[in-house]
């Protein structure tokens, strides 16, 4: 019974830092002022959703023998959860009223379910035009996607391929250590 609580604290603890490596890589300036993301709550949104959707596709996308099966249930839905529970603290810290949370809640859901189906499907395609294309209309506001979407396909893809690449106990250590580093370094794909 101790071990239990203890293993909790324990993926408590992943699942925060996760988290925190998904917010702390969606602030990164590079993204603002190289990439042309917009720097506003929405912008932010955005950024943090696509991050989130890569780590869960990774995260439910384990399925390769030998390396200890999915993490999808473990981490996956404590993580989203997260997710939701920090969306929710947001709203109320911004003085939008207790009426109007759920709503905005609901609203959010709806717009992450999306991009996770968008983001998705175009990471499983061989090209970069459906992710270009989707990240144009969900974080630049654009029918069709322009250099700023090119580039932030590309580190989006790069990303994905990173993440799957580590092994669960890599990506576990990597979301405990906070000097470990998950995603590629947006530079990196800014002015290619």
């Amino acid at each position: 019974m101790i071990l239990t609580a203890f293993r909790r604290r324990r993926q408590d603890r992943t699942i925060q830092a996760l988290y925190g490596a998904i917010v702390a890589q969606a602030r990164s300036v590079d993204f603002y002022a190289r990439y042309g993301v917009p720097d506003t709550v929405e912008g932010r949104f955005e950024l943090i959703v696509l991050h989130l959707v890569l780590l869960l596709a990774r995260l439910g996308g384990d399925q390769t023998p030998g390396r200890g099966g999915s993490l999808q249930g473990e981490i996956a839905q404590p993580l989203f959860d997260v997710f939701c529970r920090d969306l929710d603290d947001n709203l109320r810290e911004m003085a939008v009223g207790d009426m109007a949370v759920p709503r905005r809640m609901r609203a959010f859901g709806e717009a992450f379910y999306g991009r996770k189906a968008a983001y998705t499907a175009a990471l499983g395609e061989a090209d970069n035009a459906a992710l270009e294309n989707a990240l144009a209309r969900n974080i630049f506001g654009v029918a069709a996607a322009d250099d700023r979407a090119v580039r932030l396909a590309r580190y989006a893809r790069a990303a994905a391929i990173g993440l799957s690449a580590m092994p669960e106990d890599a990506l576990l250590a990597a979301g405990r250590a906070a000097e470990q580093i998950m995603f590629p370094r947006p530079e990196s794909f800014a002015d290619a």
